[in-house]
């Protein structure tokens, strides 16, 4: 499964018009699971692929002229118990309001961006479109575990000038995922490439940063690697983040050290969860700056964080001719912990004491 597009059949749109938002749900084609499940495969995928298309849209606007776009990322994940609980919602509520008002659009209501995702994912579980829990995923800590993956994302209006986006569509959109890196590679590579520079919209989860995420990850994947790693624009020697999600490392000394928050690093909610847990546990958590020669020299383990990662082990890190290699090559004891402990709050095998889950079903 994977990251492969198969939206399920309930989705939902708003727009600003007239100094308010307007939204409403959207059923597209589909017949029970079931029944799709049995289609011949051609059929299938084009009963699949209807569902992503809306020709009541405008296709010349703001957002595929230019990129003027932002989106969030979190998941629906099937309990022990049976049901299905969306995890810390409210933060990507918040953050998706930070970064439309960043691109200078009006924030979608952090109210309204909760209904619109619980109930997105619940009309479409009655409906059948849903995932349960399977015991098996326990074996691997949740690494190849499944999850209903939740897409709110903005779109701007019809427009062909550079200009700002002032009425824009906030569409969510769902569909099942299973692991995002594929198992058995943990090398990393840092890359020459620059995601974000000071005063530019690093801190914003825009769409159009993504470009660059994606010609890196391309790259270090042909090279042979997992995973790709960003230094900073003006001093080219401080990591900053993995491709698309945050990065930590475990030093020899007992200090978790993160880069700290600016306006070039995204505030995951994964990195979040992971900051509170580790203090949790009695850790030194440190969110600064933290050089490419000390990461090299000093990491005992090293892991990146998000949504889609959850907390991936990174085993080794290249660097232009050098290569550091973390706990001889394999997964470390604080990683392995660490991502157990926040899967198993996700997936409801562990308590979850914060109130980080928001129940569904």
């Amino acid at each position: 499964m994977a990251f492969a597009l198969n939206t399920y059949p309930i989705t939902y749109r708003s727009q600003f018009t007239d100094g308010k938002w307007s939204g409403e749900y959207l059923e597209k084609p589909h017949k029970t699971p079931e029944e799709e499940a049995a289609m011949n495969a051609d059929d299938r995928v084009r009963l699949e692929n209807s569902r992503n298309y809306y020709d009541d849209m405008p296709l010349v606007n703001y957002t595929s002229q230019y990129g003027l776009a932002c989106f969030e990322g979190l998941k629906a994940l099937p309990q022990k118990n049976g049901g299905l609980a969306i995890f810390r919602p409210d933060q990507n509520a918040a953050r998706f309001a930070r970064s439309m008002t960043g691109l200078c659009m009006p924030p979608f209501p952090e109210e309204l961006f909760m209904e619109a995702v619980t109930e997105t994912v619940k009309r479409n579980a009655q409906l059948g479109f849903t995932l349960k829990y399977n015991s098996d995923w326990e074996k691997d800590s949740y690494m190849t575990a499944d999850s209903v993956y939740i897409r709110p994302f903005t779109m701007g209006e019809g427009g062909i000038g550079v200009n700002l986006s002032i009425e824009p569509y906030v569409m969510v959109i769902t569909t099942p995922v299973s692991a995002y890196f594929k198992p058995g590679r943990s090398d990393a590579l840092v890359t020459d490439k620059i995601r974000a520079t000071p005063n530019g919209t690093g801190w914003i989860k825009a769409c159009s940063n993504y470009v660059i995420s994606a010609l890196a990850k391309s790259e270090a994947l042909k090279a042979g690697y997992m995973e790709c790693v960003y230094l900073d624009a003006t001093d080219r020697k401080y990591i900053e983040e993995g491709s698309s999600c945050n990065i930590f490392f475990y030093l020899k000394s007992g200090e978790l050290v993160t880069p700290e928050l600016g306006d070039t690093i995204l505030p995951g909610i994964t990195r979040a969860s992971i900051i509170e847990l580790s203090r949790d546990k009695g850790l030194k958590v440190s969110e600064r700056k933290i050089s490419i020669d000390e990461a090299m020299e000093e990491t005992k383990e090293c892991f990146v964080s998000g949504t889609a990662a959850g907390a991936t082990p990174l085993t080794s890190l290249t660097y232009k001719d050098k290569k550091a290699v973390f706990n001889d090559g394999n997964e470390g004891d604080f990683t392995v912990d660490i991502r157990d402990t926040i899967k198993g709050i996700q997936y409801g095998k562990l308590p979850d004491t914060k109130g980080w889950l928001v129940q569904v079903i």
